[in-house]
């Protein structure tokens, strides 16, 4: 099978020839239709990601594709379902192997790319929202990063759960964007105070950050008292130290949020997430942006589009069309 193979931390990567994986007991074979591109496949390649992979590896964190295979002891699958998974790594490839139970059927109307636009960018957005911070209907959420993959689906999440939503994005067409997903009120990080401009509005009771640095100082001395910040990754390259007698004078809690940990230690959380992001998207309430799709060899500029920022949304790499 064809894959992209990452030799050496911070090379691109090379599309090699290597033998498909045969699945163990418990897992699938997946033929890989598309690939979701995720700002943690940038870090991966530098070796910045919380977790480390010996190298050779094929590096892509979540697909859609078709079961090809069943390893011993599988039930409940059948091959030739379609399949939406959240692997950590093996999608910039034809074939990939997985555990059966991370393996979730999807909507027969619900295209390749939306599908492998949407596990990592909508369940983190909304187990952030939901199960961690507790967003409620009439709180103002506060979004950092709001035209990125995560950041546009906290927008459209925090509108659908009754929030006043306060999208930041840098320049206008990025912010155009997080308007349409459903954002109350725009700030320019470019060009605007985000501090003055959220107290003018009234404060942040949660706020949605994967930039950190300068943007994160700013935010949490915008916060109302018992505000919430979740602090979701560090795209600026800034890790912001926390004041902690900020956090008492005002009450904030800081949660700390890692997604993929929970594949690990309550998978049931991200099964219930999942559940529940499937019915909003089959009642119409969710609408998944890619800004590009391109083919397996050009995985290289689908990383380079996210760590250039020159993307909105999800970038999506076609591995292999069913059509």
């Amino acid at each position: 099978m064809r894959a992209m193979q990452l030799h050496q931390l911070n090379e691109p990567m090379q599309l090699d020839d290597i033998p498909a994986p045969d699945p163990k007991p418990g897992e699938v074979q997946v033929r890989v239709h598309t690939c979701g591109i995720n700002f943690g496949d940038t870090l991966i390649v530098q070796g910045k990601y919380q977790e480390k992979f010996a190298l050779p590896f094929t590096p892509g964190m979540e697909i859609c594709g078709t079961v090809s295979a069943l390893g011993d002891g599988v039930s409940g699958l059948a091959i030739g379902t379609r399949i939406a998974a959240y692997g950590g790594t093996g999608g910039l490839a034809e074939y990939t192997c997985l555990a059966a139970d991370r393996c979730i059927p999807v909507p027969d109307n619900m295209p390749d790319d939306q599908v492998a636009a949407f596990l990592v960018a909508y369940g983190t957005s909304h187990v952030a929202l939901d199960y961690r911070a507790k967003l409620q209907k009439g709180e103002t959420l506060l979004v950092l990063g709001a035209s990125g993959g995560i950041g546009l689906t906290a927008v459209e999440l925090g509108k659908l759960m009754g929030a006043k939503v306060i999208a930041v994005a840098r320049g206008q067409a990025k912010l155009d964007i997080a308007r349409q997903a459903g954002a109350d009120h725009l700030i320019d990080s470019e060009t605007q105070d985000i501090r003055e401009i959220v107290k003018s509005l009234g404060g942040a009771d949660v706020v949605y950050d994967p930039v950190g640095g300068d943007q994160f100082k700013a935010a949490m001395r915008a916060c109302n008292p018992e505000a919430r910040i979740i602090p979701l990754g560090f795209a600026s390259g800034d890790i912001p130290q926390i004041p902690a007698n900020i956090l008492l004078v005002k009450n904030i809690t800081v949660i700390g949020f890692y997604w993929g940990g929970y594949a690990t230690f309550a998978p049931k959380v991200l099964i219930n997430s999942f559940t529940e992001l499937f019915k909003m998207y089959a009642a119409g309430n969710l609408h998944p942006h890619v800004s590009h799709i391109l083919p397996l060899e050009q995985a290289n500029e689908a990383l380079a589009l996210l760590r250039d920022r020159k993307s909105t949304g999800k970038v999506v790499v076609q591995v292999y069309s069913a059509a």
